[in-house]
């Protein structure tokens, strides 16, 4: 073979090689930022900020910067043969050793819902068209800088390609925001009809009642427990796992609801002001069950009064006659009587005397909890809107761990109340209880013991289950967690107080994503834990990998919050 000829092939071998390379990362980083806009709900805002926290985090990495000036010296030395072919192969190992958006094991993979598979069409498209804009420059720069003979045949093929290539890889979050934005016309009349849709449905079931469980905290777990109870009775429908978005409540109502459903319970999450009353433009409540008011969401809320205020508004949504069952215990929420027209019921799991049903006798360990019910009666001799007899109680035993679940239970018990139940029909539904998954649940892994609440923390639940925790005192109590997030400006406060908190009642923390827990560090270390308990690592898979390396049969391990993709640490 002939020098020449030897040239070619290796020159094609190399170009082929360095296009494959661009063009695979190109792919993984144009799914990688639409599994991210996913995680921020579509929206184009929350999105926004999200790349914006990340400029040199996922937006611009390393490779950008060597593929920059591949094409640069491709524009103005216009090599040719061999040294061309070597800037080719530096150009695919600058694009392959590139690992952070290679997510073989996301936590919460991408769904190709029918809304994704537009957004990622609209995308893909608007990347072609930057990919097209950037050959047409890049050769129209070559002629620009000379005569376009005098560059080798090989640079005015290969510029072009790489150029489109690189800037499809380069301009891809713009291409997934540019597509948020295009599609948001189409995707409201989309919901408009979605909405529509349930409204009509609601709207032919005036036997219906619909209960809708909002709060900080604890509105997935009371939301079972409020299925749980009223399925004793009446046919029951809930929304399933954390479907409480618009959208969620209305594929429930227009996919899953059947005639002889008499219950429809609904969760009714938050993030921005506004959100309860469009929740409420698809269906409004009966029963309004108000859980907590916390920091979670703190970051897109502002502050604790305007989350109180969001909360609080569910029960301007409310009919004449309606029930609202609010947590005593809760300051924010005990305040929130803003209406004379709708009957109140207050729970309290501190047995507090004033609250309409609270919880005595409280006794709780590794197994789960026990406590005794008191209903106390009004002057009618009724509690809300239900019957009842004046100081009815019932002792109730059940398998879920942490204080917090007992208020959890006691405003199911309020809402089977309202709609009718006595306390004796209500017991085997409590008795039965199990935990939400991912909600502090209890299992058996190998010879350890897995106290997983890892679904999402905040400071009142990460306290109690570094307080269930405590109690296992067979082997190592080991906590793996990345923190909690979404709490603004209290956010550092809140996981600083948290590691002091657990210092004296676990052994070992595992701290997921170094820069993140270094408040945790913080106060682990102000209240005297020991530095080498505590160990630092970037992913939760490397925390499994200590775990089959360090733990014992015996040890308990608590997964206090699994964040997903979008708070993973670049590496």
């Amino acid at each position: 073979m002939t020098l020449a000829w030897y040239t070619i092939v290796v020159l094609s071998a190399a170009g082929a090689r360095a296009a494959a390379f661009a063009a695979w990362r190109a792919g993984r980083r144009e799914v990688f930022f639409l599994h991210m806009a996913q995680l921020e709900g579509y929206k184009p805002g929350p999105y926004g900020r999200w790349m914006g926290a990340r400029l040199f985090d996922v937006l611009l990495r390393p490779s950008h910067a060597a593929g920059g000036l591949l094409l640069v010296g491709l524009i103005l030395v216009r090599p040719s043969g061999l040294l061309l072919a070597a800037l080719l192969a530096a150009w695919a190992l600058a694009f392959i050793s590139s690992r952070r958006y290679r997510r073989d094991r996301p936590k919460k993979p991408l769904s190709w819902t029918p809304r994704m598979k537009r957004l990622a069409a609209i995308s893909v498209a608007l990347s072609l068209l930057f990919a097209a804009l950037a050959a047409a420059v890049a050769s129209s720069t070559v002629t620009t800088l000379g005569p376009a003979q005098a560059a080798p045949w090989s640079v005015r093929v290969v510029l072009p390609v790489l150029a489109a290539l690189f800037a499809a890889d380069l301009l891809a979050p713009l291409a997934v925001l540019a597509a948020l934005l295009v599609a948001m016309p189409l995707e409201r009349r989309v919901h408009k009809g979605f909405i529509r849709q349930a409204q009509a449905r609601l709207a032919h079931r005036p036997d219906l009642g619909i209960v809708a469980v909002t709060g900080s905290y604890g509105k997935t777990s009371t939301k079972f427990a409020v299925q749980e109870v009223l399925a004793q009775r009446h046919p029951v429908l809930a929304t399933p796992g954390s479907y409480n978005t618009p959208m969620g409540i209305c594929r429930v109502v227009n996919q899953m609801l059947e005639d002889d459903h008499r219950w429809l319970v609904l969760e009714m999450g938050i993030r921005h002001a506004g959100d309860i009353a469009e929740l409420c433009h698809v269906a409004r409540p009966d029963i309004a069950v108000i859980t907590s008011v916390g920091v979670a969401h703190l970051e897109t809320m502002g502050s604790v009064e305007a989350i109180a205020r969001e909360k609080g508004s569910l029960l301007d949504f409310l009919p004449p006659g309606g029930t609202a069952i609010l947590n005593r215990d809760d300051a924010h929420v005990a305040a929130m009587r803003a209406r004379e027209d709708v009957h109140y019921i207050y729970v309290s799991a501190a047995g507090a005397p004033d609250a309409d049903i609270r919880a005595e006798n409280v006794t709780y360990d590794a197994n789960g909890c026990a406590f005794d019910v008191i209903l106390r009666a009004d002057r009618s001799g009724t509690v809300g809107r239900g019957g009842g007899t004046p100081h009815t109680s019932l002792r109730v035993q059940t398998p879920l761990l942490g204080e917090h679940n007992i208020t959890n239970l006691l405003l199911a018990i309020a809402v089977g109340h309202a709609a009718g139940l006595a306390l004796r029909q209500m017991a085997p539904a409590l008795g039965r209880m199990r935990p939400v998954p991912h909600r502090l649940e209890l299992r058996r892994e190998g010879g350890l013991t897995v106290l997983d609440d890892a679904f999402n923390s905040n400071p009142v639940g990460a306290r109690s289950a570094v307080d269930v925790l405590s109690r296992f005192t067979d082997g190592q109590r080991i906590v793996i967690t990345p923190g909690m997030v979404e709490l603004g400006a209290r956010q550092h406060e809140e996981n600083r107080a948290w590691g002091q908190f657990m210092a004296s009642r676990v052994d070992t923390v595992l701290l997921i994503g170094p820069e993140r827990t270094r408040p945790i560090a913080e106060g682990l270390s102000e209240e005297g834990f020991p530095d080498d308990k505590v160990v630092r690592l970037r992913t939760l898979f490397d925390a499994r990998t200590w775990l089959r390396q360090h733990a014992q049969p015996g040890d308990t391990v608590l997964y206090e919050n699994d964040l997903p993709d979008q708070y993973t640490e670049a590496p």
